[in-house]
C-alpha cells in the first residue's frame, strides 16, 4: 500500500514552515558570527605587547609551508587546535626572525623545535639562512624534548642547544623508497596502458615494474646524494664537526648506543650535537638567568604575536601606489578551479589577470612549490603569466622545495628564476596512463560487446582494451606536450629544444645542479627574489602585496570570525600548542605506499596527458 499524499494546503504550509526555518537558522547564525566577532574583537585588538627587553619565541607548529591547504572556515571555528597548528608559513618564519634581528627589545631568540611536524629541505634551508643573520648578532638557544632530522637542522643554526635527558638526536639520512604493483595488477588483471615521453619520468614506474628502474635509480642516488652531502655539509660547520661525523653517526649508531648504554643524550653530548642536557625544569630556570625579564622570570613573545605587532605599524606607514605582489602556486597542479593548497590552472590564471588590470602593482615574484600536474592547466597558467609580462609587468619566480615539471612549465619563461642549492625541479617529460579491466571483469565472467560508428568509438571504455588507434593516438599527444615543452624551455632559457633534450627526459636536478645545467638563473630565497623584482621595477620603496584567491562574502565572514576566535583564545591562554598525532602520521603513510593510485584517481587533465613528477617532493 502507497502512503497518502498530503493535501494541497498541508504542503504548502509545509514548504512555508521549511522556508521559515532556513531563514531563523540563517540569522541564528549571522547572530551568532556578529557575536563572536564582537568578544573576538575585544580581546583580538589587545595584542600581546613586544616586551622592553626579552625573546623572540619560535615554535613552529606542523609542516613547513608556502602556502596553508584550505580548510572549510566553519570548521577552523570548531576545531582551532587540529587546523590551526598543523602548518606554518616559512616567510612568517623568516619574516619574524629578520625583523627581531634590527629590533633592540629582542635580546634572543629562542627556538622550540618540538612541535614542528617537518619541511623540505630547502625550506630549512632558507630558515637556517634567517637563523644565520641572527645568530650572527644575537644570541640563539634551541631547547628540545627529542630532534628529529628537519627538527635538528633548525637547531644546529643555535648558539646554544638544550636537550631533554630522555631525548636524543635522530639523523638517519635521506631515502626514496616507493611502492610497485605490477604484480598486484597484474594478479587482479587490470591493465595499466602507459603513454610518457622521457626516460626518466617516474610517477608511473610504480604501475610498470616491481622494483625502481636503474636509470631512475642512478637519478635518485645522484639527487640524494647531493642533497645529503648540503645537510651534513651544514650541519657539521655549524657545530664545527669533523667532516665524516654525521656519516658516521647514522651509519653507526647502533654502535653507538650500546656503547653508550643506550643513553641518546648522553650520546649526542658526546658527539658535540648539543651542549646542555636538562630537563624542562632547568632549561626553564636557565633561561630565566639568560633572558632578560621581570620578576625573575625571563620575558618573551611568540612569532604570531610579533608579527601582529609589527605589520600593524607597517600597515599604516607603507607605500600603497607601488606595489610587488606576491602569488604563491602551491600543490598538485589541477584543471579548473581550486582551493589553496592545490593550484588551479584557472584559479592562478585569474589572479594574474587581475593583477595586469591593477595599476598599483609594479612587478609579481611567483613562489613555487609545486610537482606539477595536468598538462592543460600549466598552459592556462603560463598564458596569464605572459599576458602579464606583455604588459610590462616583470614576473621573477622563486622556487621553493620543489619547481618541477608542471611547475618548471609555468617558469620557464618568466624574467628571472631563483631557486635554492636544494630545491628540486626540472623534469621536463610528459605522461599518461588509462586503465583497463576487461580482463579483471573477464575472469569474473563479465564481458563486453557492442557496435560503434567508427574504429575508436570505445577507446574511453575502460571495460574493454586499448586499441592500436587509441595507443597511437595517446602517445601521439604526450609527444607533442613533450615537444613543446622543449621549444618553451629553450625559448625561455635561450637555448635549442636539442640542448634542453639532454637535459629533460623526466630527469630531476637539485638547483645546484639546475644552476650549472641553465634551468635557473641563480640561487637565492624569497627575498633575494622580491629585490630582484623590485629592480626589475626600479622601485625603491614598495609594498609587499600577498596575493590569494578571492573568497565569498561568507568566506570572508567565517575568516574574519575564526582570526578573531584564534586571537581571542590565545589571548586567553587556551588555544595551546598541539604536536602531531598518530592519525596524521597514518594518513602520511597511507599516501606514501599507495601514493601512485590516488595521483591517477586524483588528477583531472581534460586529456590525461600529465606534467607531474609524484615523486620529486622528497
Amino acid at each position: 500500500m502507497t502512503e497518502k499524499k498530503p493535501g494541497l494546503f498541508k504542503r504548502a504550509f509545509r514548504i512555508l514552515g521549511n522556508i521559515f526555518t532556513t531563514i531563523r537558522n540563517v540569522f541564528s547564525f549571522l547572530i551568532f558570527g556578529f557575536f563572536i566577532l564582537a568578544i573576538g574583537g575585544m580581546f583580538g585588538d589587545n595584542l600581546q605587547p613586544i616586551p622592553e627587553k626579552g625573546a623572540l619565541y619560535l615554535a613552529p607548529q606542523g609542516f613547513l609551508v608556502d602556502q596553508k591547504t584550505y580548510t572549510d572556515p566553519f570548521n577552523q571555528i570548531l576545531f582551532q587546535d587540529d587546523q590551526q597548528n598543523s602548518e606554518t608559513l616559512v616567510r612568517d618564519v623568516v619574516e619574524a626572525i629578520d625583523t627581531a634581528l634590527d629590533d633592540e627589545r629582542i635580546t634572543h631568540l629562542l627556538l622550540d623545535t618540538d612541535y614542528m611536524a617537518g619541511g623540505s629541505l630547502s625550506k630549512l634551508e632558507e630558515i637556517g639562512l634567517a637563523l644565520k643573520r641572527f645568530g650572527a648578532e644575537k644570541t640563539i638557544i634551541a631547547i628540545g624534548d627529542n630532534f628529529t632530522q628537519s627538527q635538528y637542522f633548525l637547531a644546529a643554526h643555535a648558539n646554544e642547544i638544550m636537550l631533554n635527558p630522555l631525548g636524543g638526536v635522530m639523523i638517519t639520512g635521506f631515502g626514496s623508497y616507493r611502492s610497485y604493483f605490477k604484480e598486484a595488477l597484474d594478479n587482479l588483471k587490470i591493465t595499466m596502458n602507459i603513454f610518457r615521453a622521457g626516460q626518466y619520468k617516474s610517477a608511473v614506474e610504480p604501475l610498470m615494474g616491481n622494483t625502481m628502474s636503474p636509470q631512475v635509480r642512478d637519478e635518485t642516488q645522484h639527487l640524494l646524494g647531493d642533497l645529503w652531502q648540503f645537510y651534513i655539509a651544514e650541519i657539521e660547520d655549524l657545530r664545527h664537526l669533523e667532516t665524516g661525523t654525521i656519516n658516521d653517526y647514522a651509519n653507526n649508531l647502533h654502535l653507538a648506543l650500546a656503547d653508550n648504554g643506550g643513553d641518546s643524550a648522553a650520546l649526542a653530548k658526546e658527539i658535540g650535537l648539543i651542549d646542555v642536557i636538562a630537563t624542562r625544569s632547568e632549561i626553564i630556570g636557565y633561561l630565566n638567568d639568560s633572558i632578560p625579564g621581570s620578576e625573575g622570570e625571563f620575558d618573551s613573545i611568540d612569532m604570531d604575536s610579533y608579527l601582529a605587532n609589527i605589520r600593524l605599524n607597517t600597515r599604516q606607514f607603507s607605500d600603497k601606489e607601488n606595489q610587488i605582489a606576491l602569488v604563491v602556486a602551491s600543490g598538485t597542479i589541477m584543471d579548473g578551479q581550486q582551493p589553496e593548497g592545490s593550484i588551479g590552472g584557472d584559479t592562478l590564471a585569474d589572479i594574474f589577470t587581475d593583477l595586469r588590470e591593477d595599476e598599483t602593482v609594479k612587478a609579481v615574484v611567483l613562489r613555487i612549490d609545486s610537482g606539477g600536474g595536468s598538462a592543460f592547466a600549466s598552459e592556462i597558467i603560463r598564458d596569464s603569466i605572459n599576458a602579464t609580462r606583455k604588459k610590462g609587468i616583470p614576473v621573477v619566480v622563486s622556487m621553493s622545495g620543489v619547481a618541477a615539471s608542471g611547475g618548471y612549465w609555468i617558469a620557464a619563461e618568466t624574467d628571472r628564476i631563483l631557486a635554492m642549492s636544494t630545491s628540486i625541479t626540472g623534469s621536463i617529460g610528459v605522461w599518461g596512463v588509462i586503465p583497463t579491466i576487461d580482463q579483471s571483469l573477464a575472469n569474473l565472467g563479465v564481458y563486453s560487446d557492442g557496435v560503434g560508428t567508427t574504429d575508436i568509438s570505445a577507446m574511453m571504455e575502460i571495460d574493454r582494451p586499448l586499441s592500436l588507434q587509441t595507443k597511437s593516438i595517446f602517445q601521439s599527444g604526450v609527444d607533442n606536450i613533450y615537444t613543446r615543452f622543449l621549444e618553451l624551455v629553450a625559448n625561455g632559457r635561450g637555448s635549442t629544444p636539442d640542448d634542453v633534450h639532454e637535459i629533460a627526459q623526466g630527469r630531476v636536478w637539485t638547483g645546484n645542479q639546475a644552476l650549472v645545467n641553465g634551468l635557473v638563473d641563480e640561487l637565492g630565497d624569497l627575498n633575494d627574489a622580491i629585490e630582484i623584482a623590485a629592480t626589475f621595477a626600479n622601485l625603491d620603496d614598495y609594498q609587499i602585496d600577498y596575493r590569494r584567491k578571492k573568497m565569498s562574502p561568507m568566506e570572508t565572514l567565517l575568516t574574519e570570525i575564526n582570526g578573531n576566535v584564534t586571537k581571542s583564545l590565545r589571548n586567553l591562554g587556551l588555544n595551546s600548542n598541539v604536536k602531531t598525532g598518530i592519525p596524521q602520521s597514518l594518513q602520511r603513510y597511507a599516501k606514501k605506499i599507495f601514493g601512485p593510485l590516488i595521483m591517477i584517481d586524483n588528477l583531472n587533465d581534460p586529456r590525461g596527458l600529465y606534467l607531474y613528477c609524484e615523486d620529486c617532493p622528497l
